[in-house]
């Protein structure tokens, strides 16, 4: 399906992409803001369609699979923009369906402020793989670990909290109460004990791949000389934002992660809130665990440099909240490393424990 509508096809100035599994659906503005292209393609036609067009802005929705329409356009000369769906839905007008989606994404690539999505390489896609297989995997561990002491307490077994405690005592109970526990139950816990062994396997193989990456990749070592600071983090961060080159200031940085306040200003009133928790989930989870292992052991601020910060902070706020304004920090913190390519101003200690 295509329709040409009034103005210079030549013209062309930006083309809107709404990106679906099969097709494609394009919609292309002049340099005079009328609609020139309105069409349809299948995904494979994408290189022969895009061959034929001018050369200009492209902008896509932030998606799966629009880092690689990304590389792939910004090879054959077009200007791509992966915009972030939120600042896409305001310029959308009428019903919602593919073209007026393609229309408002086309609109949205056009503005001059508007913040876009750095694009991904391979290998930073590859990274981010790794690490959402292994959230999936530790989510499933739990809910493992949930579903052995649900059945357990239906037999009026209750085990205290922790996964170690869990893990030592369960060929014991399974023994001790042989008596109480029905044959089919008995397997049916055999059988989760066995998901469970093999959920930790993979987990640790997966975590091992990490932390070969983070000590082969420079940017992941330099982040991992600031305390708390390990190949979790490291890589997710190197993972999520490249160097860096999105965010004018650490400060941009920590405000995409969600470790800002959150604000409701009005009549030149300052009104601020609790944290935002915008962007990235996973990351800001990551740097606040951080910020937490360093807040248990005290007796070592004194060897960081922000030392003499933290205790001042943590002696006038909550804790918790001196934990996230520790974990915003350290955001600032890695960012600086990552975009200057350097190292944190102290050695980090062997014995100081890392996310």
């Amino acid at each position: 399906m295509c329709a040409k509508k009034s103005g210079s096809f030549e013209d062309l100035a930006v083309v809107g992409v709404d990106i679906g599994k099969d097709t494609f659906h394009l919609v292309g503005f002049d340099r005079a803001g009328q609609l020139v292209m309105r069409k349809q393609i299948k995904r494979l036609a994408l290189n022969a369609t895009f061959e034929q067009l001018p050369r200009c802005i492209v902008g896509m929705e932030a998606c799966l699979s629009a880092h690689f329409v990304s590389r792939t356009l910004r090879g054959m000369g077009f200007e791509p923009r992966i915009i972030p769906a939120i600042y896409v839905k305001p310029f959308n007008k009428g019903q919602k369906n593919d073209y007026n989606d393609a229309e408002a994404i086309a609109e949205a690539a056009l503005r001059p402020n508007l913040r876009t999505v750095s694009e991904k390489d391979q290998d930073q896609l590859d990274l981010q793989a790794l690490h959402r297989v292994r959230a999936r995997l530790a989510s499933r561990r739990t809910a493992t670990i949930n579903q052995i002491r649900a059945f357990l307490i239906e037999q009026g077994i209750t085990v205290r909290s922790g996964l170690r405690a869990l893990k030592n005592s369960f060929e014991t109970i399974l023994e001790q109460r042989r008596d109480e526990i029905s044959p089919r139950m008995r397997g049916i816990l055999i059988g989760l004990y066995g998901d469970w062994l093999w959920l930790d396997k993979r987990i640790g193989d997966v975590s091992g791949e990490i932390e070969e990456i983070s000590r082969t990749e420079e940017n992941c070592a330099n982040i991992m000389t600031i305390p708390g600071i390990g190949p979790m983090i490291s890589t997710a961060m190197v993972a999520a934002v490249g160097k860096g080159e999105a965010f004018d200031r650490g400060r941009d940085f920590a405000a995409w992660v969600g470790l800002v306040p959150r604000q409701f200003s009005t009549g030149g009133r300052t009104i601020l809130g609790r944290i935002t928790k915008r962007g990235s989930r996973y990351l800001r989870m990551l740097f606040v665990q951080a910020a937490k292992v360093i807040m248990m052991r005290p007796h070592r601020w004194s060897d960081f440099s922000f030392g003499s910060w933290l205790t001042e902070a943590v002696a006038r706020m909550p804790r918790n909240k001196a934990a996230i304004a520790l974990a915003n920090k350290l955001a600032r913190t890695a960012w600086s490393l990552l975009r200057h390519g350097t190292r944190f101003d102290a050695p980090k200690d062997a014995a100081m424990e890392a996310i």
